[in-house]
């Protein structure tokens, strides 16, 4: 439920900050609540190349934990 919660509110919180921030003024309070917009791109970026790296070392140690030796005749 916790995991659930967390990225309801990590949704929420991407969601306003690409969407919604671009259209209230510059100087609104609201944007101290926020980071650069430069890291609306850049941080997700990241996650997805952390991801595809997770998932790659994984098959990988899958693939090698599960491999056959070869037979010597």
């Amino acid at each position: 439920m916790g995991l659930v919660g967390f990225s309801l509110l990590l949704f929420i919180y991407y969601t306003l900050w690409v969407i919604v921030l671009p259209f209230v003024d510059s100087d609104h309070v609201i944007h101290g609540y926020f980071l650069p917009r430069e890291y609306s791109v850049i941080l997700p970026g990241i996650a997805a190349l952390l991801l595809v790296l997770f998932v790659g070392t994984f098959i990988a140690v899958v693939m090698w934990k599960n491999r056959k030796p070869k037979k010597t005749q």
